[in-house]
């Protein structure tokens, strides 16, 4: 199972997606500065996971969400 998640930085004022396995390693890998981009957005605060059945889909959804916009898609899912 991998997972698409959105994660949001209040220093930054952005939010960041992303997909993996495991949500919660990951999560914990971008807080320790283990990103380029990432880094310099500390503390990241994960807003929401979508669940994928495979790695191919949650490429596309994690594509689909990027090309919407991360913002404009929560928005759409009214989520924010």
């Amino acid at each position: 199972m991998f997972y698409v998640y959105i994660l949001f930085s209040s220093s930054l004022e952005k939010y960041y997606a992303g997909y993996t396995e495991n949500v919660s390693i990951r999560l914990n890998q971008h807080n320790a500065g283990k990103g380029n981009y990432t880094s310099k957005g500390i503390p990241w605060i994960l807003i929401t996971t979508f669940e994928c059945t495979s790695r191919s889909s949650a490429a596309q959804l994690e594509l689909k969400i990027k090309k919407r916009g991360i913002k404009r898609y929560l928005q759409d899912q009214g989520l924010v």
